[in-house]
């Protein structure tokens, strides 16, 4: 793998909350996942942090998720798929308004937390995503793990896909994530995410929790912002990345 997405979550502040480092991980990733006033953010820090990634040179994703601020859009929701394609379509609209005015492109959609998760599995709910992705841009990049419902969604439609590798998370042998319930399921150690990428990047497999390797290839890799160990890790990704001679480049430039 010559080339690689960095991606964060980010603009996940609300008013008088601030959370995460937007900023500081603006200089190292190279593409920003930006919470679209659902789970998180509100008009002020979408705008902010829309802008802050323009002046970077870092392109725009949209990360919806459930209308679930006090849950952080981590409660799973039982929603239909007409509910949850209104839903993502709202929100993609709501964060491209200052995109454009930023005098951009949303270049793809990563849904957050729960809503995520559920339709990983569910293919009706990662249809219906997909669907409002689709109708708002045939060309938005559709980012999600590579062995999930999401893939086949995309494809069955033929909307731009591109698989995701968490750094800072445990995955199960069936290539999902460790619920954040359980021990481990989060990694706080940068030294052990970057050996993960790397894993990831050279051999295309990752370490599970059972101690199995499980194959996954990914355009993208992922450092969660609200991780408190996230400027550390991702700063020593992005060199690591370039000491192997792996370029840094936006998902859009990869597929």
């Amino acid at each position: 793998m010559r080339a690689i997405d960095l991606n964060s979550d980010l603009g996940e502040s609300f008013g008088a909350y601030t959370l995460g480092l937007d900023e500081a991980l603006m200089g190292f990733v190279t593409s920003a996942n930006v919470a679209c006033g659902w789970h998180a953010g509100d008009p002020l820090v979408m705008e902010k942090t829309v802008r802050c990634a323009a002046r970077a040179g870092v392109a725009v994703g949209a990360h919806p998720g459930y209308p679930d601020l006090m849950g952080f859009g981590r409660r799973e929701m039982k929603v239909t798929a007409e509910e949850a394609y209104a839903y993502v379509l709202y929100q993609l609209g709501a964060i491209d308004a200052f995109v454009r005015a930023n005098g951009s492109k949303l270049q793809h959609i990563k849904p957050h937390g729960a809503l995520y998760n559920q339709a990983c599995k569910d293919q009706k709910l990662a249809s219906a995503i997909c669907r409002a992705a689709q109708v708002f841009d045939p060309a938005l990049i559709v980012l999600a793990p590579y062995s999930s419902a999401f893939r086949t969604a995309a494809e069955a439609i033929g909307q731009p896909f591109a698989a995701e590798f968490f750094a800072d998370r445990a995955y199960l042998p069936d290539g999902s994530l460790v619920p954040r319930s359980q021990p481990g399921a989060v990694i706080h150690d940068p030294e052990e995410a970057c050996r993960r990428v790397l894993q990831m990047a050279r051999q295309g497999t990752v370490m599970c929790n059972d101690g199995s390797e499980l194959s996954m290839r990914c355009v993208s890799v992922c450092v969660h912002g609200d991780n408190e160990a996230a400027l550390a890790t991702v700063r020593s990704i992005r060199a690591a990345l370039e000491r192997e001679h792996i370029q840094l480049r936006p998902m859009k430039e990869l597929i």
